[in-house]
């Protein structure tokens, strides 16, 4: 029996796999929240893994005060390196693994929709604000911690998405079963289905692999053929025209809030492709997966 805690009790990535991880009954997966104190008068000693999810994301950049700004090094770097040193503290000298997850965010979340991005192992961290420089932050205090003993295994998933995720996938639904017409810009994204990355999760908890791992699907998604496929599901055929290209190409130029906008919906941005995880399922059954819930 393999004892996995995950920290984040109500986060849609630890539901997400403990859900998938109930098909699997050689595992005991617990669940408990970090906000606030009493989770500092549990004992961790009992559990091989634990899955640290907990933390904040989503935020609007632009609209943050400092206070809130802080709020994010507080839980997504401060509250993360207490977990783990009360983990390593309460196993003692027993062998463990603590699995941060971590946010292609820290790479900076610059994108065009007229020049691909590729993002290796070698590329250096740039995060172009608070919430992927909380995440970077986060990574570098836990390394320490790390020895033969205790692994630290740091996840850096691209765009997840998945039955009631949040994030940019709800905005792509709503556009989907409302426009008829969309525009076909051939852009490509790394994305992660859910259970792709559960799936992942749980690969590297049996082989107790510790490291920087970059788990994303087989196929980079273009926007277009998501937003397609979303609506198909739902009966509707909705039109792509290139034709419309040139006033998104002409929108992404704009300076501010409405170029970033466009940039980000249509822009490039992928992680090199690797044998090292690759999502067994593909986008067309995810989106079914997806949007039968």
């Amino acid at each position: 029996m393999t004892r996995i805690l995950i920290t984040g009790k109500s986060s849609y990535i630890g539901t997400s796999f403990e859900r998938y991880m109930k098909d699997y009954p050689e595992y005991e997966i617990d669940m408990i929240s970090v906000r606030g104190d009493e989770w500092k008068d549990e004992d961790f000693s009992d559990y091989d893994v634990v899955f640290h999810v907990a933390g904040l994301a989503h935020a609007d950049v632009g609209t943050i005060s400092k206070e809130e700004q802080q709020k994010y090094y507080d839980i997504n770097c401060d509250l993360s390196v207490e977990v783990a040193e009360k983990y390593k503290q309460d196993r003692g000298g027993k062998e463990s693994q603590f699995i941060y997850m971590s946010s292609i965010i820290i790479y900076g979340d610059q994108v065009s929709m007229t020049k691909k991005r590729v993002i290796t192992p070698l590329t250096k961290p740039k995060p172009s604000n608070f919430y992927g420089d909380s995440k970077l932050q986060a990574e570098l205090k836990l390394a320490p911690l790390e020895s033969n003993i205790f692994q630290l295994a740091i996840i850096r998933p691209p765009m997840i998405y998945g039955p009631n995720s949040k994030g940019n996938y709800p905005q792509l639904r709503k556009l989907a079963l409302k426009l008829p017409v969309f525009p076909d810009i051939p852009n490509e994204r790394s994305m992660l289905f859910v259970d792709n990355l559960s799936m992942f999760i749980k690969q590297i908890i049996d082989k107790h692999e510790s490291g920087i791992f970059f788990p994303q699907n087989m196929e980079y998604v273009r926007t277009s053929h998501m937003v397609k496929e979303i609506a198909r599901f739902h009966g509707k055929d909705i039109k792509l025209f290139s034709w419309m290209n040139w006033s998104v190409y002409l929108l992404g130029k704009i300076p501010g809030k409405i170029g970033d906008l466009s940039n980000k919906a249509f822009g490039n941005l992928v992680y090199e492709k690797s044998d090292k995880f690759v999502g067994v399922i593909e986008m067309k059954p995810s989106i079914e997966r997806t949007e039968k819930c």
